[in-house]
């Protein structure tokens, strides 16, 4: 159904429900701050760039979503590629390639493809989300020890080979970035409604505005911070870049499918609802269509602010919309603050969001899993963190998929009959066929196929009949068991049949089931075989040969 779930939620809409939304969409909004902020910059962009972000796309994706608590924005799993898209292409190829984004995610929502997006394989998102982990924690290094060194190189391994020839550790800043760390994890043993992010970041802040503690600041490496939203405008960009940046946008579009319908799912869980996935898509869509003209970044649902608004009682869509009109009212009122938030703080924090980004508990537990997901789950950490995210995402899918055709391959079976067999009864134990009297007529070959008969099995079928030395008088294909047929099955059965017809062998299939008949007669496959050569069960076939034979 695409209606946003803000419409159905605020029938009997009550005071006391908006005072908890209220809560907690204020308690959300100052968590959201300094993530937005610190994911903005590992991006390689101005920190306002993540506020805009959580403002814009976190009001439309609540007020349009299709989830009574989702909370969208910026997230670590865009800071890979934003930051390769921003080195490339600069902020003109992000805006077109978030615009690009969004216009693949409202087209996913339109044509019903939310409950798709399930089928992606979890050892391709548990081995790019590791991946991201590892590079968000590499790129924080040189702000967390206040490394004297140039620019990061974009390669991970360019940026271990730089650290390892850097100069020595800035002591204030490494004192600064741990005592931020000792805030983020301790605080909540003294209190949890307060986040524990916004906290070290506050006072990590007037630290340095008290104490004069020589850091670096957001102020020393941006400058100011802008204290409005700025207008809506769209650059201009070469068609020959705008091209090259369809890659990107589908992998922008497919993280923010992922992430968000995940983060709705766990939301459901917690609250005992159901998200409406294709209505969430369009959101998701319109929002990363309008941050980037506000000059944002990439945004989806983010499952730990998701988490944080259902915990402080969030229950309806005000609640996002209310941490967006937060972030706007903080933007107005304190932005200028902004300017003095010390950069060791802002990197411990997307340390603290690198370690539970990687799961590592879940990445361990996969290792012992079916070799092929454990494949599928390396290759994929690998190429996320050497070569390229989009790369990544490409090649795990499509590994996972041959894997998956090779293992379902292996449940298909043909077989040849050689004993005088028969139907054994429905859910009956014991062999397939169960041995009838009368036996089989000579010159009659029988072969059975049990499972999916599509592409991955249609060549064990080929070698299989393939081995008929002479010329049988008939040929029984039991399909019985066969619960769906695809068009490489119908081309290699076609083959099959018009080889021993032509030999003038007798064709006659049993028991084909709704799909695959559906599929025969389609194709033409059923005109070519006769229905006269369908029979519902063996000695009803064996009795037509028996037949034709007197």
């Amino acid at each position: 159904m695409l209606l946003p779930k803000l419409v159905t939620t605020l029938r009997g809409y009550t005071r006391r429900q908006f005072g908890a939304d209220l809560g907690a969409g204020i308690v959300v909004g100052i968590v959201a701050l300094p993530l937005a902020i610190a994911f903005a910059i590992a991006s390689g962009l101005p920190p306002e760039r993540g506020i805009f972000t959580a403002i814009v796309a976190g009001f439309l994706i609540s007020a349009l979503g299709g989830s009574r608590v989702q909370i969208g924005g910026p997230t670590g799993a865009f800071i890979v590629i934003v930051y390769g898209i921003v080195q490339q292409y600069g902020v003109a190829g992000l805006t077109i390639a978030t615009i690009m984004a969004g216009l693949i995610l409202i087209g996913l929502g339109l044509a019903r493809l939310g409950g798709a997006i399930k089928f992606i394989p979890y050892p391709v998102t548990a081995g790019f989300t590791a991946g991201i982990a590892v590079i968000i924690f590499t790129s924080q290094i040189k702000d967390f020890l206040g490394l004297g060194m140039g620019p990061l190189p974009a390669s991970f391994v360019e940026k271990w080979q730089a650290y390892a020839t850097a100069g020595a550790v800035h002591l204030p800043t490494l004192g600064m970035a741990l005592g931020t760390l000792l805030v983020i994890t301790t605080w909540p043993r003294i209190d949890r409604r307060i986040p524990g992010p916004f906290v070290a970041l506050v006072l990590s802040t007037a630290a340095v505005a008290l104490f004069d503690i020589p850091v670096e600041t957001i102020g020393q490496r941006f400058g100011g911070i802008p204290t409005s939203l700025p207008a809506p405008s769209i650059p201009s960009i070469a068609l020959t870049d705008a091209l090259a940046l369809v890659g990107p946008a589908f992998t922008i579009a497919l993280l923010a499918a992922i992430e968000s319908l995940l983060s709705a799912v766990v939301a459901d869980g917690m609250i005992g609802s159901r998200h409406r996935s294709n209505m969430e898509l369009v959101a998701q869509g319109v929002a990363n269509i309008a941050a980037p003209l506000f000059g944002g970044m990439p945004a989806t649902g983010a499952i730990a602010r998701t988490a944080t608004n259902v915990r402080t009682g969030g229950r309806t869509p005000v609640a996002g919309i209310v941490h967006a009109l937060t972030l706007l009212l903080i933007l107005l009122a304190f932005g200028r603050w902004a300017e003095l938030v010390p950069m060791p703080a802002l990197a411990a924090i997307l340390v603290v969001v690198s370690y539970h980004m990687s799961e590592w508990r879940s990445f361990r537990n996969e290792l012992r899993g079916p070799r092929s997901d454990v494949i599928v789950l390396l290759v994929t950490f690998t190429l996320t963190v050497l070569v390229d995210l989009t790369v990544a995402v490409q090649v795990g899918i499509v590994l996972a998929a041959f894997l998956f055709m090779r293992r379902m391959s292996e449940v298909t079976n043909v077989s040849v009959v050689r004993e005088s067999y028969g139907d054994g009864p429905e859910g009956a134990e014991g062999p397939l066929y169960a041995q009838r009297e009368g036996g089989v007529p000579r010159g009659v070959q029988i072969y059975a196929i049990d499972g999916p008969f599509f592409f991955g099995a249609a060549d064990k079928f080929r070698e299989a009949l393939s081995q008929v030395s002479e010329k049988p008088r008939a040929l029984v294909l039991i399909m019985r068991r066969v619960t769906a047929l695809d068009s490489t099955g119908l081309h290699a059965l076609r083959n099959v049949i018009s080889r021993f017809q032509a030999g003038g062998t007798r064709v006659i299939v049993v028991g084909p089931h709704a799909q695959p008949l559906t599929a025969m007669g389609r194709a033409g496959l059923l005109d070519q075989l006769g229905e006269e050569n369908l029979a519902a069960s063996i000695d009803e076939a064996l009795a037509m040969v028996r037949d034709e034979a007197a």
